[in-house]
């Protein structure tokens, strides 16, 4: 199984959860590559069985370039502002290998849990639209201020996530659509 993992992140915190994602997938047995989603292109669907994406909830949804610029002005790198998740979703090829298995995560402030909107769940309706079947329902790890770091015991919960992902993918290849 191949799995390709793609993360918007503007302070870290996101591509730590991708890691680990991968990394528990990788526990399991899958192939696995990591991509920031500014080197992710529009045709990852072709090569693999298992796609992962994740972001950072910015304005209770996907960032835009405002927020993302926004963040670059809190001391995000310059870099991490041209492209995020929500153009690339747009823009991904859908000539992929037909039922690829999908699963999603955001990045949110833990003292704003309570309150609706996730990247996660925006980006998950966009995958659905394209035909892709969603492993499990969105996810949300969170980080303890706007630039982090994780809260406690969030790379563990990303890890083990990672692997029953795998292990749901091996076990179920249609997957569930939650």
């Amino acid at each position: 199984m191949r799995t390709v993992i793609v993360y918007e992140s503007m302070f870290g915190n996101t591509e730590h959860v991708a890691r680990a994602v991968a990394a528990g997938f990788e526990s399991a047995g899958s192939e696995t590559a990591v991509l920031d989603v500014a080197a992710a292109g529009p045709g990852v669907l072709a090569d693999c069985d298992v796609l992962v994406v994740g972001g950072p909830t910015h304005g209770f949804s996907m960032s835009r370039r405002s927020t993302r610029d926004s963040a670059v002005q809190q001391g995000a790198a310059p870099a991490h502002a041209p492209t995020g998740l929500r153009e690339w979703l747009d823009g991904l090829d859908e000539a992929g290998k037909p039922h690829v298995a999908a699963a999603v995560f955001d990045t949110r402030i833990d003292k704003v849990r309570h309150l609706p909107g996730s990247a996660a769940r925006r980006a998950a309706k966009r995958l659905r639209r394209r035909g892709l079947v969603m492993l499990d329902h969105p996810t949300s790890f969170y980080v303890t201020d706007l630039k982090g770091p994780l809260a406690d015991g969030e790379t563990e919960r990303a890890h083990a996530w990672g692997r029953r992902l795998a292990e749901m993918a091996g076990a179920t290849p249609a997957g569930i659509t939650p």
